[in-house]
């Protein structure tokens, strides 16, 4: 016997299928927009350093670099970035492991005998979509460069990011202006003492930014650093950064300025150089040659070749001092220091 369906019935079959298909697309959309997200992110770097017109034995001596300062085959450092992102509100727990890493953190331990493995450790609640409160240790806002070595371009560091601050533990609100503009304030610890404040004082920061270019200040028991780190794209393939600060301490301190050109001549290999010129002001002893007022010039040329997550960097590095600053191959005085760093940075 033949099976009649009536249209109307046909009708509302249909009209059921496509809404039931519907609402499963976008309860699963909703879902899958809403799921909470647990990430594991980090990396690994090594390095060889070799001074070209200074000793490389017990003599040996480095540029002002906070890191890539070791003679010979070095190590870097691991590390490992837990993050979970819910819909509102998150944490960032990020470990390192190694020599650059005891740099990096190198006011810790002050408490806990872990301490000198957190580089960060935050938690943050985007109150609104203009608004996001950040509370915990953080890297510092401040500086062109990074502890990390995977978002530098020259593997060494500058004078200006070396003597800067390295983190902060406290509570900063960040703002989105709106026409690309936005801002913070914070609330901190004194200046990379983040486990805790054995001082009782607080340091206080803000910035102001428009279209990647910031303006940042700090304040810091009657200690201040005002800093400015910006970069434009040129073209498509050639890039600038720039990056200046003055810091003053009852008229001890340093101000500088770099600019950072780079140009990619392919998708796997980009030439960059860093020009870097810094002063003290005082006897702030960040060259080492015992002179008030010293100054340096610092010329960085580093490549970096992509294969895959990894990257190699060369890099040749000419450091010139106003004074005395360094030794020669003949443990004499001079002004100059040239050396040589092969690098492998590997992130995941």
């Amino acid at each position: 016997m033949k099976t009649i369906i009536h249209t109307n019935n046909v009708k509302k079959i249909v009209f059921l299928t496509i809404a039931l298909l519907t609402t499963g697309l976008f309860a699963q959309e909703e879902e899958t927009e809403t799921t909470p997200k647990f990430s594991l992110s980090g990396s690994v770097d090594a390095y060889y350093r070799a001074n070209l017109s200074a000793p490389n034995d017990e003599d040996a001596i480095a540029p002002g670099s906070s890191f890539a300062n070791l003679p010979g085959f070095a190590l870097g450092m691991a590390n490992v970035i837990a993050s979970y992102e819910g819909e509102d509100v998150g944490f960032v727990a990020d470990l390192v492991f190694g020599p650059r890493g005891t740099d990096a953190i190198f006011a810790s331990p002050m408490y806990s005998s872990t301490g000198n493995i957190v580089n960060q450790l935050y938690v943050y609640w985007n109150v609104s979509d203009n608004v996001k409160l950040t509370f915990g240790n953080f890297n510092t806002f401040l500086g062109y460069e990074v502890i990390s070595p995977v978002a530098n371009f020259n593997y060494s560091t500058s004078y200006l990011f070396s003597y800067g601050p390295f983190s902060h533990t406290g509570l900063k609100a960040d703002f989105d202006l709106g026409n690309e503009w936005s801002a913070m304030v914070a609330v901190m610890n004194p200046t990379d003492l983040t486990e805790f404040n054995p001082t009782g004082n607080y340091a206080f920061g803000a910035q102001l930014g428009y279209s990647g270019q910031y303006l940042n200040f700090i304040t810091d028991d009657g200690a201040y650093e005002i800093d400015f780190t910006g970069g434009f794209d040129v073209s498509d393939e050639f890039f600038l950064g720039i990056n200046a600060a003055y810091f003053d301490n009852d008229g001890v301190g340093f101000a500088g300025a770099a600019l950072y050109p780079q140009y990619a001549t392919s998708d796997t290999f980009t030439i960059g150089l860093r020009g870097e010129y810094f002063t003290e002001t005082g006897d702030f002893g960040a060259i080492g040659t015992g002179v008030e007022d010293s100054s340096v010039f610092a010329v960085t040329l580093t490549g970096s070749a992509t294969i895959g997550n990894l990257m190699i960097k060369p890099e040749l590095r000419l450091d010139s001092a106003s004074d005395d600053a360094f030794i020669d191959n003949d443990l004499g005085p001079t002004k100059s220091l040239s050396s040589f760093v092969l690098a492998a940075v590997y992130s995941f």
